[in-house]
């Protein structure tokens, strides 16, 4: 993860694509450009350049288009810039005003009713308050019957980071998703498709796993696939496909007994001794786990003095893995760690489970439609890596595509800096924003019009479902 990023704020991307420059070994699109020519395929440093490993007239089946698909899809394209670019001012402003209105998680009420309005008087059945969250919503539009086409869903996330504002980009993130939402809208009346887009409002990505909550209570349930995007920095245009790890937090409290620590210090149980028994044990352990797993933690306390044995002490610690089902075991593992502080000791330990993260599986099918997209309709490439990036996020376990898009930043700030903050409100980074929309309504539509599509993202999802959420 960052340096910037505080163990407390365990969601979003802030830990992707940190550290040094990544060096590119691709061409791309400077973001102050309006377009470019399609660019060779060549390979990236960061994995599988997409349309190089995928590239138009040498795909694999079953990914390859038929000539009716690729007739009408150029169609939809237009239909779907013509919507955005009619919305662009308005969409400018959303965001700033949420950008301006910074709101810590379960706490976006100014987001939450900027939105909904926003929503509602465009024609969208607007819930507040969804769910019991009291800043979630749901805004739906159906075209048909109900139980006629299918579902897609799309994430807007709100919240901000304490201190620092929208230093993850929030205030993008839920403005595309509003113009993903109306561009979809958009595409099925114009072009006579069934089917329901469902905008969520999602609180507390970054501490509080909003989506989990979420998800627990069904707003996901009957959706097709769900889709959003996420800025980092840099300062060309190319769009990222990239996995995150598993993620559970997890508190322990160790309670002992004070004593005078010079005149009788048999008499006190040591609380602090307990955390550092269980740090000691836990980095121990980590010399035995995967390279793709991690586990990170601090000890905090309260009114430490060098001449009385602490009664007291607490550690935060996060456990991430490539999927679920992996993060389980080793929680189980740090845990007994854990318990031989309070053994070793003599102290009274409660641990208490914190927020849990599934895995985000990017759905190949979904990402290599619309990186094909990007590639055509903009010269924008992309890349896909397999290994999962170091980062948590609170997505849910369903069909996918979550991808990033780069935005500028001063002296290239990475997310969750106040440098990035800065760059999220830039017109820059709005035009980013809403290409990357664009080609997300496309793909979304591609899954409203075409049954076979929307089978063989499916299967992908299914084939890769025993790495998904930990469960088949």
């Amino acid at each position: 993860m960052s340096s910037n990023l505080s163990h407390e704020w365990s969601g979003c991307f802030s830990g992707l694509l940190a550290g040094s420059r990544r060096q590119r070994s691709c061409q791309s699109v400077p973001l102050q450009e309006e377009s470019a020519a399609p660019l060779a395929p060549q390979e990236s440093s960061h994995g599988k350049t997409l349309p190089g490993e995928f590239r138009e007239g040498g795909l694999p089946p079953p990914y390859s288009w038929t000539t009716s698909e690729k007739d009408h899809i150029p169609d939809v394209m237009k239909t779907i810039e013509d919507t955005i670019h009619g919305l662009d001012h308005e969409l400018r402003q959303l965001s700033l005003d949420i950008h301006d209105h910074p709101e810590l998680g379960f706490e976006e009420r100014y987001a939450h009713d900027r939105l909904t309005e926003f929503m509602s008087s465009r024609g969208f059945t607007v819930t507040r308050q969804y769910l019991g969250l009291a800043t979630a919503w749901r805004a739906e539009f159906r075209r048909g019957a109900r139980g006629l086409g299918r579902i897609v869903g799309v994430n807007a996330e709100m919240d901000a980071l304490p201190g620092i504002g929208h230093a993850c980009g929030h205030n993008l993130i839920a403005m595309a998703g509003v113009a993903i939402a109306l561009a979809l809208r958009a595409a099925l009346e114009k072009h006579d498709v069934p089917g329901t887009v469902v905008l969520l409002g999602t609180p507390a990505e970054e501490s509080g796993a909003g989506k989990q909550i979420l998800l627990e209570r069904g707003a996901y349930k009957d959706m097709d696939v769900c889709i959003m995007c996420h800025p980092v920095a840099g300062d060309t245009l190319e769009l990222g496909f990239i996995s995150s790890l598993a993620l559970q937090t997890l508190s322990v409290e160790y309670f002992g007994q004070p004593a005078h620590a010079g005149y009788a210090p048999w008499d006190g149980v040591n609380a602090l001794d307990a955390a550092f028994v269980a740090y000691a044990g836990i980095s121990a352990l980590r010399q035995q786990i995967r390279p793709e797993q991690r586990v990170h933690g601090v000890i905090s306390g309260r009114d430490w003095t060098p001449n009385v044995i602490p009664d007291y002490a607490k550690m935060s610690w996060s456990v991430r893995a490539d999927a679920w089902g992996a993060v389980e075991p080793l929680r189980e593992r740090v845990m007994n760690c854990l318990e031989s502080g309070a053994s070793a000791t003599g102290c009274r330990h409660q641990v208490v489970l914190g927020e849990r993260y599934l895995d985000l599986r990017q759905n190949p099918v979904l990402a290599e439609d619309m990186a094909l997209a990007a590639q055509r309709c903009y010269g924008i490439p992309s890349y896909w890596t397999e290994q999962p990036a170091s980062a948590s996020t609170d997505f849910v376990p369903l069909p996918a595509l979550h991808p990033i898009f780069n935005i500028p930043t001063p002296d290239d700030a990475k997310n969750h800096t106040r440098g990035f903050a800065q760059g999220a409100r830039t017109e820059a980074a709005h035009t980013a924003a809403l290409r990357t929309a664009a080609l997300l309504a496309r793909t979304g539509f591609r899954v409203h019009a075409d049954a076979a599509f929307c089978a063989r993202v499916r299967a992908a999802y299914e084939a890769g479902g025993a790495k998904v959420g930990g469960a088949p």
